[in-house]
């Protein structure tokens, strides 16, 4: 009796008669994002650390030079003793005012201005001084005029003379009723210039100072007939304007 033979079907995974098919690996499945560089931490950190020992810096050598000044101006105070200036108005004298009816004023004050230096060891280089003349009740202005500048030496008393006038100015009307009809004019002296310090080789670089001058009367001439010189001796507030950077103190 013949054998029989059973031939067997190759058998399909795929369902297609294809290969055999194998399940993805899973370097396949999940696909890495594509590398991005991260900044260093490390050189944030060094940044900051930078930074911060650069604004420390500056504060020690602000710190360092408002020291430095303190100690170089509390020297200067104990061998020094500076004290400010004095001015005082010692004598006017109204020689001229006309009041015209379209409101100009012409006028001449003869001023007298005595300037005190009380310190021992202190000298002030003063440039020339600009000298204005108003009313005290108005405002109008009676005159401009000007000091020559003068070294002003230690413990020294100087007696400065100008005549302030104008010629032609126009005042507010109310103001001119006012100048007509008083006797006595009180007047307003402001003083501005520049000085300088010397002590000893040192030598200060020059600042503005302003003289306010008030509670002076004087008479107003009548007629052709000159009015007495009034001798006030009204002192004078002395005010220095320290200007840093944009601002004036």
């Amino acid at each position: 009796m013949a054998d029989r033979v059973y031939v067997s079907k190759p058998q399909t995974l795929n369902g297609a008669g294809g290969p055999p098919t194998f399940p993805a690996a899973k370097s396949q499945l999940y696909q890495r994002p594509a590398y991005r560089p991260q900044p260093s931490k490390s050189r944030r950190r060094s940044g900051r650390s930078c930074c911060c020992s650069c604004f420390l810096w500056i504060v020690l050598i602000l710190v360092s030079l408002i020291l430095i000044a303190a100690i170089a101006g509390g020297v200067i105070y104990v061998l020094y003793h500076p004290h400010r200036p004095t001015f005082s108005v010692s004598s006017a004298r109204l020689s001229a005012l006309n009041v015209s009816s379209s409101g100009l004023v012409t006028s001449a004050l003869d001023l007298t201005v005595t300037a005190r230096n009380p310190n021992k060891k202190v000298v002030f280089l003063y440039d020339p001084i600009s000298v204005s003349a108003a009313s005290a009740s108005s405002g109008a202005g009676l005159g401009d005029g000007s000091f020559p500048g003068f070294v002003h030496e230690a413990k020294n008393t100087t007696v400065l003379k100008t005549t302030v006038s104008t010629s032609g100015e126009t005042v507010d009307p109310s103001a001119v009723s006012g100048l007509r009809k008083s006797g006595n004019v009180a007047l307003v002296i402001d003083l501005e210039t520049k000085a300088g310090v010397k002590m000893g080789k040192l030598k200060t670089k020059k600042i503005g100072i302003t003289v306010h001058c008030e509670g002076i009367q004087v008479t107003a001439p009548k007629g052709k007939k000159a009015a007495a010189p009034a001798t006030p001796d009204a002192p004078c507030k002395v005010k220095l304007r320290v200007k840093i950077w944009k601002w004036t103190l």
